[in-house]
């Protein structure tokens, strides 16, 4: 297998939370590569996540839109990137279903537009040159109580957010089948870890803990979803990156399932230690509130190809990775500040229908 090493690199939706992580070890992995940061900055995309590698040489951000054709070409025309990681998209459920138009702009849209742009770009030679689709398992559909999604499990997409981001999968597929563009791809169960936006649960669960308020959870709490430490996934990405099979897909899993309800009495368990509450204060905050539309009753991912082919495991075990989790965000309260106010507030409670 042939290890694919970038010289001018561009990383799509690098302000957001996976991206984030994903550009830092980039930078700091491949010093001699010229990486560009491509972001649209809407609300989940922040350059505080970056503060600690703005400064580096071999990186450049680049505020901009992926479903603008003419400004993706220029860029690609100024700066003759060898490879693309296409992490931008719209990627939180709730907001798909009250609005899912933004989702296929930018999911498929904007992916077909950087698959035109890269192959325009790349048409005389496309040795050398990768393009790299990171998804989602939610494309998957849901699981019943046993069973695991496996690189061959056909799409079966419950959400509008899901839809999109199957939509861009068979997109890339098809380009690469089509005209030739090398492509590979990897779909990944839920992240958590450092600098994740607070709509989602584990980062929500902790800033609401924190401040004494009420905790939603769907439903009856039973929804099942496969954890993964985003670090451990940005490493994932690198080797699937690097040496990938051309045409291939990936799936990046955490071996590890939790029940959302288990998941959060964890951390109010957690919590109340660092916190020096009384054990049992912060369950009280656990607030049942109405069900998801087409919620996805579980998640689970089968990740023994990229272990086999590749090499990689789940570096931590979710207890390690949960308290390293929290420790963070208790440790950086201003970020946290930061990206909750504002429109943030007024989609908090929209949604749930609490006070926020």
């Amino acid at each position: 297998m042939t290890h694919f090493l970038p010289q001018r690199l561009l990383i799509t939706g690098g302000a957001g939370f996976i991206g984030s992580h994903l550009v830092r070890l980039m930078v700091q992995k491949y010093p001699h590569c010229e990486i560009v940061n491509l972001d649209k900055l809407t609300y989940a995309g922040n350059l505080e996540n970056l503060r600690d590698i703005e400064d580096a040489e071999n990186y450049t951000f680049v505020k901009g839109d992926i479903t603008d054709a003419r400004f993706l070409d220029d860029l690609f025309y100024e700066y003759r990137f060898d490879s693309v990681i296409h992490l931008a998209a719209e990627s939180h459920v709730d907001r798909s279903i009250a609005n899912p138009m933004d989702f296929i702009m930018t999911n498929i849209v904007g992916t077909v537009c950087l698959l035109n742009t890269a192959r325009s770009a790349w048409h005389q030679a496309v040795e050398g040159k990768r393009f790299y689709q990171v998804s989602t398992d939610e494309v998957y559909g849901s699981l019943g109580d046993t069973g695991l999604f496996t690189e061959t499990t056909p799409y079966d997409p419950r959400s509008p957010y899901s839809a999109s981001k199957a939509s861009a999968d068979h997109l890339v597929r098809a380009y690469w089948h089509t005209y030739g563009l090398p492509v590979v791809l990897s779909n990944c169960s839920n992240n958590y870890g450092s600098y994740q936006f607070p709509e989602k649960l584990i980062p929500l669960a902790i800033h609401n803990i924190k401040h004494q308020k009420p905790v939603p959870i769907y439903g009856d709490g039973q929804y099942t979803r496969d954890w993964l430490w985003v670090e451990d996934h940005a490493r994932a990405i690198d080797l699937v990156f690097s040496d990938g099979k051309i045409g291939e897909t990936y799936n990046i899993g955490g071996h590890n399932e939790w029940r959302n309800i288990d998941l959060v009495q964890l951390l109010c368990n957690i919590m109340d230690r660092k916190l020096g509450r009384e054990a049992g204060t912060s369950a009280q905050l656990i607030t049942f509130v109405k069900d998801r539309a087409g919620h996805d009753r579980r998640y689970a991912i089968d990740a023994q190809k990229i272990g086999r082919e590749l090499g990689w495991q789940p570096s931590l075990q979710f207890a390690e990775g949960l308290e390293r989790t929290v420790d963070w965000y208790l440790a950086n309260d201003q970020w946290l500040h930061n990206v909750t106010s504002g429109d943030y507030l007024r989609y908090y409670a929209q949604q749930y229908g609490l006070p926020h």
